[in-house]
């Protein structure tokens, strides 16, 4: 159960090896956290991420995830559930793509929507049923600013963002009132192995901040988090631009 401040003392991680969730578990372990589970595809990674956690004192497990096969989603969380309650799902995973090769390639630019919005809805769903079977708990799930409008830079990965982030505002609606906290959170440009190399852009952040931002969200039991927060105010005035002047911006 979580403890009196909202915080998880269990928690699961789709997504495993992503530097946002990592830094999540690191803070929410040093906060209480003593369960974890990281669930993502086999690899050196994964193995590294896990033992991190348990140098600061958590019981960490791992367990075979993909995004891409929502055949496998049911009996794999299934099983992980079955160890004992979960406090906290963080869905993670993701890919950014390449915008300018994925026009070109229509089963690349699928992919990022398999693993981003398909993948997630399957494996949203599989936890939030299990989350309120066993009454209680917090599903927190990555989206991004990127979904807040179609840009040309990244219309292929926003795309898939937006409709993960409508999916995640009408599963908190379906589930309100079940004891079961769902939340989303959306990070402007974060510095990660994801964006390496590409230009920065104006309010970027860090993993570490979108964790921060995390732990207060769930304290404060919020729907909603934006990263950093000034973000909330630009996306506002952004979806009110005209779209003939926003596709000339420099965004």
């Amino acid at each position: 159960m979580k403890d009196a401040f909202g915080l998880p003392q269990s928690l699961l991680v789709l997504g495993g090896t992503s530097e946002i969730a990592l830094a999540t578990a690191r803070r929410l372990v040093v906060r209480r956290a003593r369960t974890v589970w990281l669930a993502g595809r086999p690899s050196p990674a994964l193995d590294s991420a896990a033992a991190e956690l348990r140098a600061l004192g958590a019981d960490v497990h791992t367990a075979a995830f993909d995004a891409l096969d929502p055949e496998s989603h049911e009996t794999v969380l299934g099983k992980i559930f079955a160890q004992g309650d979960i406090d906290m799902v963080l869905l993670a995973f993701g890919i950014l793509g390449d915008q300018a090769h994925d026009e070109r390639d229509p089963v690349a630019a699928v992919r990022v929507a398999q693993t981003n919005y398909t993948g997630a809805v399957s494996a949203g769903l599989v936890s939030a049923r299990a989350l309120q079977a066993q009454g209680h708990g917090s599903l927190v799930v990555l989206s991004s600013v990127a979904g807040e409008r179609a840009r040309r830079a990244n219309f292929i990965y926003g795309s898939s963002k937006a409709g993960l982030d409508t999916f995640t505002q009408g599963l908190g609606d379906a589930l309100h009132g079940t004891g079961v906290h769902v939340m989303v959170v959306r990070p402007g440009f974060v510095r990660s192995r994801m964006t390496a190399g590409l230009e920065e852009a104006p309010l970027a952040t860090t993993p570490e901040a979108v964790a921060t931002a995390i732990e207060l969200g769930l304290r404060r039991r919020s729907e909603a988090v934006w990263v950093p927060g000034a973000l909330r105010v630009v996306m506002s005035a952004l979806r009110h631009v005209p779209r003939g002047v926003f596709r000339r911006l420099s965004l």
